[in-house]
């Protein structure tokens, strides 16, 4: 009985999980788009979870690399995995609130390692498919979709030179639309199946799967709407730096950074790779401020969302492993509930902390001033004091 209750609290907390990772990342698909003026909020958002709810039954290969590829199954508890899912979520909503685009691909894989390492020792890591379907994928993937929208950029504005800047800015808001949506497509098919992953690892440690079999089709399902759901929200905080904070951007310029993150996710997808959205995002964005001559790029704005970068997987493994921790000093059911517990306070205190900076679609387009650029939920837009 007492494994029963542990395993339904590791899936409500896993599509917990995936529900943060659906409005901390729709800013990956729809941020430029959003910023251009391609779309309107609201339906940017729906189309974006519509996408990310087909895209996660396109493919399970992410979903088998964490399942079994990152930690050794045969050492893994059910409470372990609830508190590597705990470090993933407290992290996400921490940079939620101070808008930093950080990838809960690597909250999630972090929160996993951290528990695992605390409370089975390294040995119950897998190191080679940690470096090379985590931490090679991350080094690579801002660097190629940097290259690719640059020089997709720059390709862009060379061949439309001699058109009307009006009439061509019309006609890219309308290819937005289309690359915009490849984009969130391209996420479902990647994030969605990182909690997939998960649960299957929490199915497997429970005894009711073993690691050759497939993932059963209701943790398809159940992932799938929890990250359209959570898409829908929409992640305004993060979608205003993306589209707003990094570089003023043009049509043309959002459809050349859109289309190379499909690509680079795309292909990321195809080979199993746990690609973080968020880090090909902000690096195509990145690469369409480089490619269009005159463009201004806000490099303070894109060295704290670095910082952030670096510090997710030892923040969400600290997180992780103060958890696993708890669940075996404290014992049976009794751990996993005091971090369950804990889970919930946490997030109701950091919710009740962005209450104090609205941002939602209706100011997600206000210009982009230095005030925005302090980490503190207590600073208000410029637009809301005047």
């Amino acid at each position: 009985m007492t494994e029963l209750v542990v395993l339904v609290l590791v899936v409500v907390t896993a599509l917990a999980f995936d529900y943060t990772n659906g409005f901390h990342d729709t800013g990956n698909a729809m941020a430029t788009s959003i910023a251009t003026g391609a779309l309107q909020p609201r339906r940017a958002v729906a189309l974006a979870a519509v996408l990310n709810l087909v895209g996660a039954f396109l493919s399970l290969h992410v979903a088998a690399a964490i399942a079994t590829g990152l930690v050794e199954a045969s050492m893994i508890t059910l409470p372990l995995v609830l508190a590597g899912l705990c470090g993933g979520i407290i992290w996400n909503l921490l940079t939620w609130l101070l808008g930093l685009p950080s990838s809960s691909s690597h909250a999630l894989l972090g929160g996993v390692i951290g528990a695992v390492l605390a409370a089975s020792g390294p040995a119950a890591v897998i190191w080679g498919g940690v470096l090379g379907k985590v931490v090679v994928p991350a080094l690579l993937a801002p660097v190629v979709a940097l290259l690719v929208g640059g020089v997709g950029t720059w390709l862009v504005y060379r061949i439309t030179r001699g058109v009307d800047p009006g009439a061509r800015d019309r006609g890219f808001r309308w290819g937005q639309v289309g690359s915009a949506s490849l984009v969130s497509l391209a996420h479902g098919t990647n994030d969605a199946q990182k909690t997939m992953g998960v649960i299957f690892l929490a199915l497997i440690a429970a005894g009711s799967a073993s690691a050759e079999d497939t993932v059963p089709w209701w943790v398809i399902v159940s992932c799938a709407v929890a990250i359209a759901l959570g898409t829908y929200m929409g992640g305004w905080r993060i979608i205003r730096t993306l589209g707003k904070g990094l570089v003023e951007i043009e049509s043309p310029q959002g459809m050349a950074a859109e289309t190379s993150s499909a690509a680079t996710i795309l292909l990321s997808s195809h080979f199993g790779m746990s690609l973080s959205t968020t880090h090909v995002a902000t690096g195509s964005i990145l690469g369409s401020g480089l490619g269009r001559r005159g463009a201004r790029v806000r490099w303070r704005v894109a060295g704290r969302m670095a910082v952030a970068w670096v510090l997710t997987l030892p923040a969400a493994g600290l997180v992780g492993a103060v958890c696993a921790l708890l669940v075996q000093v404290l014992p049976g059911l009794a751990g996993s509930l005091v971090v369950f517990g804990l889970l919930v306070v946490t997030t109701a205190f950091l919710y009740h902390r962005s209450r104090a900076q609205h941002v939602d679609h209706t100011n997600v387009n206000a210009d982009w001033c230095p005030d925005d650029e302090v980490l503190d939920p207590d600073h208000h837009l410029i637009h809301e004091r005047h």
